[in-house]
């Protein structure tokens, strides 16, 4: 690829890894977080362990997403320190308190990772501004084990999202499946217009981007990691996103290799 070409569509933001895969995508490259995610991707992490990096993980990263993606306000505000001097007052920028937040939980995986985004939003956001939806949605699979579609067998919605920033907090973005099919319920029901549709992922990978920007373009999508590993070393050398046609990050039966294992398991301490 031309070099300048090449600087011209690379992300260029400090805190996110370079790629080549659009400005509607975030991978962060942050050295604590790829520890944290590296440690919860091997066997010898087990409960509490999970959930508690989970926790922190999502901790992490909704704060980014904030910080990127939610409107700002000019405030004003008086200290402690009014009685006692004139230069009590402070001025900056802060979060809009008055956004409008939805968060979605996808059972069973998202159901922590949504639970903290809501918390830390509510911390934030005036909470009555802030609301948690909830679907069931699981893997449908053929007698090989391959995905061929997405069992959705119900929602639990609170109301309209008009105006509203709707997040979809789920930690495998393996196929993009079950986050499609998410993203356009909203939109096909009569709930509105949201303000913007963001994923929030511990890992994504070139077979889920390629269904999300085929499906849903105007999705924007976090992750901590983007994984390739079922690439060719060609693949696996070059700027993610160079070759994206050719990269590969699912098994045969459409797990995330390298991955972290299931992570509904694992969060659920459930095999079943």
């Amino acid at each position: 690829m031309n070099e300048a070409l090449m600087n011209n569509k690379i992300s260029k933001n400090s805190n996110e890894l370079n790629h080549l895969y659009g400005d509607n995508y975030h991978i962060l490259d942050d050295r604590y977080l790829k520890s944290r995610l590296a440690y919860l991707s091997q066997p010898v992490c087990k409960q509490p362990e999970i959930n508690q990096i989970v926790t922190d993980l999502y901790s992490q990263l909704i704060r980014h997403v904030i910080n990127n993606e939610f409107p700002a306000k000019e405030t004003e505000i008086d200290t402690r320190m009014a009685e006692l001097s004139p230069y009590s007052k402070w001025q900056g920028e802060i979060v809009n308190p008055d956004t409008k937040l939805v968060t979605v939980n996808i059972a069973r995986a998202g159901s922590l990772p949504s639970q903290v985004c809501f918390d830390t939003c509510n911390l934030v956001l005036n909470p009555d501004y802030v609301r948690q939806d909830h679907m069931y949605m699981a893997r449908k699979t053929d007698a090989a084990g391959k995905v061929v579609g997405v069992d959705f067998s119900g929602n639990k919605v609170g109301g309209p999202v008009d105006d509203a920033i709707v997040i979809f907090p789920d930690p495998m973005g393996a196929t993009g499946g079950s986050m499609v099919e998410a993203v356009n319920f909203y939109k096909r029901s009569e709930l509105g217009h949201a303000k913007k549709y963001i994923s929030l992922h511990l890992i994504v990978t070139s077979e889920y981007i390629r269904k999300v920007q085929a499906e849903c373009p105007d999705l924007i999508v976090y992750a901590l990691r983007i994984d390739r590993g079922a690439s060719s070393e060609k693949v696996k050398n070059s700027i993610p996103g160079e070759f994206i046609e050719e990269e590969k990050g699912l098994t045969d039966i459409q797990y995330i290799v390298p991955g972290a294992g299931g992570l509904g398991e694992l969060i659920n301490n459930s095999y079943c």
